[in-house]
This record gives structure tokens, sequence and C-alpha cells, in this order.
């Protein structure tokens, strides 16, 4: 079966894509204008918009009004995601949660066998977010269990987490609804952030394990559906 040719925008971005590679640019740093970018490929402002509006769909570029066009934090991704995904039915609170318990605790236990020493430094200061919790917003501190994917030295790794996280934001929230627990939840992320310091995989895992565990358990008590009831 033969596939449709790209449009002139879908080379355009691609061509932008490269651009902002081989200038080395990153998330955050400003972009040539559309103007200029359109003198440079000799095409139309209007067909470099539409190619950057492209971009923008998969947060490999953003706009600031009356500033510019600045890289995304999406440019470095493998894994893209749709916010705007349907609910599916049932309790997807709970399948948030047993979701993480089975990938997670494995992914803890390969970051004890790395132990990356900027990942390390980069998952202490994560564990004070069991206190604030964070966002899934560009510039936002990152995520506890997102910085222990990162500490696996396994980019795709991170951003599955990240991405799991990021695409199912309404119902991480919800869970923090269901397991309101600061104080348990921070000295968890402690006792785990210890074995991977420490160098332990199976400590690291058994505490990841549990941890997610008695979260998937409170999530399960409080479901609408009576599950785990």
């Amino acid at each position: 079966m033969n596939r449709t040719a790209p449009s002139l925008s879908e080379r355009l971005a691609d061509d932008i894509v490269e651009i902002i590679r081989r200038d080395h640019l990153g998330p955050g740093d400003l972009m040539a204008s559309s103007r200029e970018l359109a003198q440079r490929f000799e095409v139309t402002t209007p067909t470099v918009r539409e190619a950057l509006r492209r971009l923008e769909a998969t947060g490999v570029v953003e706009f600031r009004h009356g500033s510019g066009t600045y890289v995304g934090p999406g440019f470095a991704r493998t894994l893209m995601v749709n916010p705007h995904l349907p609910r599916g039915a049932g309790d997807s609170v709970l399948e948030l949660a047993e979701a993480r318990l089975v990938i997670e605790p494995a992914i803890a236990a390969t970051a004890a066998r790395t132990r990356d020493a900027a990942q390390l430094a980069q998952l202490e200061r994560s564990a004070q977010n069991a206190l604030h919790p964070p966002r899934f917003d560009a510039g936002e501190a990152v995520h506890f269990h997102v910085a222990l994917a990162a500490a696996t030295g396994n980019g795709l790794l991170r951003e599955a987490v990240e991405a799991l996280l990021h695409v199912r934001s309404r119902e991480q929230v919800e869970i923090r609804h269901r397991y309101d627990d600061r104080e348990r939840d921070h000295a968890e992320h402690m006792d785990i952030l210890t074995a991977v310091r420490d160098g332990d995989p199976a400590a690291a895992e058994r505490l990841t394990r549990e941890h997610l565990t008695s979260i998937r358990d409170a999530v399960a008590a409080a479901s609408p559906t009576g599950e785990g009831r």
C-alpha cells in the first residue's frame, strides 16, 4: 500500500527539527522567527506557521505571545502522549495505580544498580515532592517517580513513566486525594532513595512495591465501584 507523500508543511517541520538539533538548541531556547525561517527555506510565512503548529501539537515547539517561538519540552521525547483521550470504562484511577505497581518496582531495582551521581542528586531533590506534589507543567519540579526512572540511566524508561503520569494527570491528582498522607509518602520515598543510593536493588524493588501497593489499596478502598472494599 503506497503511503501518501508528505506535504510541504510536513517536510518543513522535519527541516525545522533538524535546525534545532544542528544548532544544539534545547527546551526553552528561542528559535528564529517565522519570517526568518520562511526566508531561509524560500517558502511563505503561512507555510512556516503551519509547520510550526504541527510541531506545537507534539510539544516540540511552543509559542509565547509577544515573545516568539521557543523549543518545547517535547523536543527530545520519543514517546508522545495524548492528554485528550476519553476516559475508559471502570475506575481509571485504580487502573493507573495498578499499572504503576506492575512497572515501577523493577525500575527502582535498575536504578539501584546504576546509581548515576547526577541522577541521584535529582532524585534527592525530588524526594521533597511528596510534601509539595508537582503538577505536570513546563518548568515544574521533577516528580519523584520520574526521577527514579531517570536514575536508571535509561531515557526511554524515564519517558515511559513521565508519559504515563502526564497522560493520566487527572487520575494522578485523584490518587493524591485518595491517598492523602504526605508524611508517609515522603518517608517511603526517602526509604526508596536510601536503597537506591546504597546500591541495594532488592530493597529498592521491595520498598517501591510496598509503597505502590499501599497507594493501590487506598485507591481501591475509595473506589466508586466498590472494588477493594
